[in-house]
């Protein structure tokens, strides 16, 4: 590895120590459906998007409130603090999307037709509102 490559490496490490985050990957999903769920809670706080997702009939929700205890607790992992006792909400969450499984379907008069299983990948970053204020 080069040395100007090795650098950007090392502080793209530093900033994602000051970062909270959760990530998923493959999930089953299409990135289409998992968007829909994913814009519904976008900068809500912690708290009120739990209770979105709980009460959200998609199967998407499910996993995205799963990977948001997931962040909430590396949150309190790192700084030490107990997510009641602060204002937390979800500061960034994006969808990429994944691998995709290819498949054949068969059709009338020997002919084939394409199925693209879809998935995607799913991170949240989670933040204080006290730390995004004192920044700007």
């Amino acid at each position: 590895m080069g040395a100007r490559k090795r650098n950007t490496a090392e502080a793209r490490k530093e900033a994602q120590k000051s970062q909270y985050f959760a990530k998923l990957n493959n999930v089953p999903t299409s990135p289409r459906k998992m968007r829909l769920v994913a814009d519904m809670i976008r900068g809500m706080e912690v708290n009120r998007a739990l209770g979105a997702l709980r009460f959200s009939t998609k199967e998407a929700s499910r996993k995205v409130e799963k990977l948001l205890k997931s962040a909430i607790s590396n949150w309190e992992q790192k700084t030490g603090k107990k997510a009641d006792e602060e204002t937390l909400y979800v500061s960034n969450i994006y969808v990429d999307g994944g691998m995709m499984l290819k498949r054949l379907q068969t059709a009338p008069q020997g002919r084939g037709y394409r199925i693209r299983k879809r998935s995607n990948h799913v991170t949240i970053y989670v933040d204080t509102k006290n730390t995004n204020d004192q920044k700007n």
